[in-house]
């Protein structure tokens, strides 16, 4: 075969391939996409690896490569399922919606899918057991949910005579868990209100820029 040969012959079999490892990162966002559908259908408890990996068409032995066990697992879920959270709220903001709307917006994409969320929900209420392996996950993330609200120039940020900032995000953080069980209970009552008249209850006097929201 000729030189120039060679090179059409490259050409057309497209990109080599760089081993084994090439799409290792690619592999690996899609076993947490689908282990987090199969969490949102089944659960935790009752969700499986082998039926995780069937879904992701790999082998057992290969999804354990990248995941040693379901614990794992649950986690890198956990931590996409918030990643996703927080594209969802700043696509709202970026639609300019009223910053005591933007809670009920994130909130209304969430409690479309009831099953879902009834699965989510199940899994942070067992992670209250010290003993669950996403219980330190949740004492995180709601730490950091509070440093977004304290922190930053949000409508909780300031004290007043009746509650502190930080009671003002317990609050907060209660009213949504709240709604979440209540909708699940009766989705034929409007609730996604009372979590916009609480933002407006409990904002500070100062007007909040709303790009720095976050959920």
């Amino acid at each position: 075969m000729t030189t120039t040969a060679k090179k059409e012959a490259v050409k057309t079999a497209g990109p080599r391939r760089r081993g084994p490892y090439a799409t290792t990162p690619a592999r690996r966002a899609e076993i947490v996409r689908v282990a987090s559908a199969s969490f949102a259908e089944h659960g935790y408890e009752r969700a499986s690896l082998r039926d995780i990996a069937a879904r992701a068409k790999v082998t057992h032995a290969a999804l354990l490569r990248h995941f040693a066990t379901k614990d794992e697992l649950l986690l890198a879920a956990l931590a996409q399922r918030d990643t996703d959270d927080e594209e969802l709220a700043r696509r709202i903001i970026s639609s300019k919606v009223p910053r005591e709307k933007v809670l009920s917006s994130v909130l209304t994409e969430e409690f479309s899918h009831p099953e879902q969320m009834r699965n989510w929900l199940a899994i942070t209420i067992a992670a209250t057991n010290p003993s669950h392996p996403a219980h330190d996950f949740f004492i995180v993330r709601a730490e950091k949910i509070r440093h977004q609200f304290t922190s930053k120039k949000l409508a909780t940020t300031e004290d007043s005579e009746e509650l502190t900032a930080a009671d003002k995000v317990t609050m907060v953080l209660a009213m949504i868990d709240g709604l979440r069980i209540q909708h699940l209970l009766d989705p034929t009552r409007s609730t996604l209100h009372l979590m916009e008249i609480l933002m407006q209850l409990i904002a500070s006097s100062e007007e909040v820029s709303k790009s720095q929201w976050s959920h």
